[in-house]
């Protein structure tokens, strides 16, 4: 076996990214992660039920579990429509709640919702057997979380729908060899995103499971590899048809976060539905082919430093966020030529002066009538023994873009 070729993973490896605890070893971790997972599985019930809070012990864990259906009657149970709109921020509240409950608090939710705590027990502390950061994500698994700071991506190939069947089949294995490779690429520079991706037909939704603006920054620079890799694919094959034409959205937004069923278990990957899957969609309606649009957000983000507090960040200052980053990758091999600078940036018009460019931003309509407001980003890959590699269209190439300008 090629000790340099990345490594298959099982499931179980997919936790095994978090710091292990001091004095247990992996082993023992992953055996661990195995009792909590059949406990908290017993209470599943085949999808039936759904796990909303828990607190840790010394013995195990406190759990509220209760139907899925919970979630809709709990508000809808109120008299009148102020207490509905408590309820509703309680339940979106606990639901955005990544982590345990302190004791107090978790009998307090469970109050509120009417239900019992069901205590699990388990052969070791949770706090020293597996840190209770890999505890939540675990448990993660069981219920339904609401995220507010995660970016996503979206890569639609270009009329994917005029295809054969056929074709359509080399398309999509086309584009997920492009999204591992720019993966493996990341990986040997030691950025290893934990990647979640959901088919949409005729593309994929991609995002980090990890959060925060390092999290986010990393996935960005993925879709950068995995928009270059599709263009030397398209310029080697043999065949136009072969590799898809893609046109990207990146954006960051709420979402709620849930795993399926697949047969008895939970599956290992994660759906999401919300507003930034809404706004991705509408935004790519309007892209262009070859286009790749920034959807326009400001939100809080997590900093990479523990226990430093969340920055607010927009659009226009997180794509500055992702400069300094791209150095790191300099040196890195793509399309056998080493990297000497990657430039990301927004497009503008040139101002008076002639010497600087302005951020153009877009409002584009949807079907529905609603305004989305978005930029157009650029990514240039200049390589050492090679020819540039450019992704995304120019200011002056957007004519036939369905968007207006409201600010530049």
């Amino acid at each position: 076996m090629n000790p340099e070729r990345p490594q298959r993973k099982s499931w179980l490896d997919g936790f095994m990214a978090y710091p292990l605890p001091a004095g247990v070893s992996e082993a023992e971790v992953r055996r661990h992660i195995v009792l909590l997972d059949q406990a908290l599985y017993e209470r599943w019930c085949l999808g039936q039920n759904l796990l909303y809070a828990w607190t840790p012990s010394e013995q195990g864990l406190a759990v509220l579990v209760a139907p899925h259906t919970l979630l809709t009657e709990f508000v809808q149970g109120a008299g009148d429509a102020a207490e509905k709109d408590r309820r509703a921020a309680l339940l979106e509240g606990l639901l955005a709640h990544q982590e345990h409950l302190e004791a107090a608090e978790f009998e307090r939710i469970a109050a509120e919702l009417g239900l019992q705590p069901q205590p699990i027990a388990l052969p070791f502390a949770p706090a020293r057997g597996l840190g209770l950061p890999l505890v939540a994500a675990i448990v993660e698994r069981y219920g339904i979380r609401l995220v507010e700071d995660r970016a996503v991506i979206l890569l639609d190939a270009v009329g994917f729908s005029l295809l054969t069947p056929l074709e359509q089949v080399v398309q999509l294995g086309s584009l997920s060899c492009s999204v591992n490779a720019a993966y493996a690429k990341l990986l040997d520079r030691e950025i290893n995103i934990n990647f979640a991706r959901t088919t949409t037909g005729d593309g994929f939704y991609i995002w980090n499971r990890r959060r925060g603006i390092a999290a986010n920054v990393e996935l960005y620079q993925l879709m950068q590899f995995i928009l270059a890799d599709n263009a030397l694919a398209r310029e080697r094959a043999a065949r136009p048809s072969a590799v898809p034409l893609l046109r990207a959205c990146f954006h960051v937004g709420s979402h709620y976060e849930f795993y399926q069923s697949e047969g008895l278990n939970p599956t290992s990957f994660s759906y999401l539905v919300g507003q930034v899957t809404i706004e991705l969609a509408r935004m790519i309606e309007r892209a262009l082919p070859g286009q790749i649009l920034l959807g326009k957000f400001r939100t809080m983000m997590r900093e990479q430093q523990p226990g430093a507090a969340p920055a607010l960040i927009d659009s226009v200052a997180f794509v500055e966020r992702t400069r300094e980053p791209l150095q790191k990758l300099n040196g890195l091999a793509l399309g056998g030529s080493a990297i000497d600078e990657i430039a990301c940036y927004l497009t503008g018009r040139r101002g008076e002066a002639g010497d600087e460019f302005g951020i153009s931003e877009f409002e584009l309509t949807d079907k529905h009538g609603l305004a989305h407001r978005v930029y157009n980003a650029k990514i240039n890959i200049h390589r050492r023994d090679g020819e540039p590699i450019y992704l995304g269209l120019r200011e002056d190439d957007l004519g036939a873009f369905p968007a207006r300008v409201v600010e530049a």
